[in-house]
């Protein structure tokens, strides 16, 4: 065995001597992925500034709050809750994650010799004359040495897909809670409007009822104003059953996204909603960690930088052991001792010559993957900045709109008492106006509602934007 074990060794010996670049190029093919440069700086647009500066006070993001701190309607964690546990995509982002997690382990297990069991038996006559038997147990392996980093980059390339099939489920994960999160409010949103249109059904009955009342009672006082104020009070019916349609579509697809049939969603009102009103974006080059989108492609590009490795390696002769025993009691193939163990092991060195290019093909094609999976890459963190700029803008524009809007409401509720009132007591006004003024209203506090809606849209698509969800 000591013997075996010296022959070994100077047949290695040889085989490396006779490559003298071989550390150059074990440094080479050996060397783990590093991440490229990369500038972050001003990817985040402010949304006030002249600038185009976010000034940035800390790096603590609000994408790090856990979706709890963030989300503190009892109804919707609830249903956030459901989501988590009953969702199909994530259910199967899961699944995902499983099979990365064996195929890591097949990557592992490629470094350990692969051993085969054979057993034979034959029974043998010569001329119906006595029986022979004879039986073979021989055991072989075969062992792939890792010279040239083929099966260690083969591995670190698995780990890296690894961590981007995790990174995908934390995706799967941030969509689940921001689209839960944005249906539930779409409910509330449509809730209130639902509400406003009740209010404004009985206004516009009363003054289908008042000119009704006026035609009867006043000279000259004509049908079409009757026939206005009607249409008017047909037109806010329709828009309440639309309203109600919406509504019933809105429960349909978030009861699906929690996996539950379709049903009745418990919730609360959008005035009580409480959500954070002071946001920090962090530094830029969180966006790198913190978003899982952009993290899993850099994993993508990681394991094109493997792929790249793999191919290089290709080009570098294979040692190959392959080692045997056989347990037999045949006579036969210069066995001695019929009943013994006979060992054997042969070394092999494959050296590619000539492949008709597919080498060379090959690590072209994994380059080109390389430099594909860059640009994602960097385009991913350019979009992750637009996303967070986008939020940013969408909440200060709703804010402000809901202030000026909130005022406006205040002036045509007021405008339409007093059209109504001179209408009926001086009657220097006509029924066209006291219309016009309902419908103003209804507009306004419609679009007041949905400016609302908004700014709560916006902070859930800020805390996705940047990277919350993994918590």
């Amino acid at each position: 065995m000591k013997m075996k074990h010296y022959i070994y060794g100077c047949l290695t010996a040889v085989l490396l001597s006779g490559c003298g670049t071989y550390k150059h190029m074990k440094q080479q093919l050996y060397a783990p992925y590093e991440r490229p440069e990369v500038s972050t700086q001003g990817i985040v647009r402010d949304p006030l500034s002249a600038t185009d500066t976010l000034a940035v006070s800390d790096t603590t993001s609000f994408g790090n709050l856990p979706w709890r701190s963030v989300f503190t309607d009892s109804y919707l964690r609830e249903l956030i809750e459901k989501g988590l546990t009953n969702n199909v995509d994530l259910l199967n982002a899961a699944l995902n994650v499983k099979m990365a997690e064996q195929q890591l382990k097949t990557a592992r297990l490629a470094f350990l010799p692969s051993f085969t069991f054979t057993p034979q038996g034959t029974i043998s006559s010569w001329d119906f004359g006595k029986v022979n038997k004879t039986y073979q147990l021989p055991i072989s392996a075969s062992w792939n040495v890792d010279l040239f980093g083929n099966l260690l980059s083969q591995k670190r390339a698995a780990q890296v897909a690894l961590l981007a099939t995790k990174d995908y489920q934390t995706v799967v994960k941030t969509n689940i809670i921001s689209a839960i999160a944005n249906m539930y409010y779409t409910l509330l949103m449509l809730d209130s409007q639902l509400k406003v249109l009740d209010d404004m059904e009985e206004l516009t009955k009363n003054t289908w009822d008042l000119m009704k009342l006026m035609k009867d009672t006043r000279i000259g006082y004509r049908s079409t104003s009757v026939q206005s104020a009607e249409s008017n009070y047909l037109s806010v019916q329709s828009q309440k059953i639309d309203m109600q349609r919406q509504i019933r579509e809105v429960e349909n697809s978030l009861s699906l996204l929690i996996g539950q049939p379709a049903q009745t969603i418990a919730r609360g009102a959008l005035e009580d909603q409480s959500l954070p009103s002071e946001f920090s974006t962090g530094i830029g080059i969180n966006l790198l960690a913190n978003r899982a989108d952009v993290h899993a492609a850099e994993m993508q590009l990681a394991q094109c930088f493997y792929g790249v490795e793999t191919a290089r390696s290709r080009f570098y002769p294979q040692l190959t052991i392959s080692p045997s025993g056989i347990f037999t009691n045949s006579a036969g193939a210069g066995v001695v001792n019929p009943g013994k163990i006979l060992l054997n092991a042969v070394a092999s060195l494959v050296q590619p010559l000539y492949m008709k290019g597919q080498l060379t093909a090959g690590l072209r094609v994994a380059e080109a993957q390389y430099e594909q999976a860059y640009n994602t890459w960097q385009n991913s963190i350019l979009s992750a900045g637009s996303e967070v700029s986008n939020a940013l803008v969408q909440y200060n524009a709703a804010d402000e709109k809901g202030r000026i809007e909130a005022q406006q409401i205040e002036v045509l509720k007021k405008n339409v008492e007093d059209t109504k009132t001179l209408m009926t007591s001086a009657g220097n006004t006509t029924y066209l106006e006291v219309i016009q003024a309902q419908s103003s209203l209804l507009s306004a506090q419609i679009s007041k509602i949905t400016d609302d809606f908004n700014k709560m849209q916006a902070v859930v698509n800020l805390y996705q934007a940047l990277g919350g969800g993994a918590k």
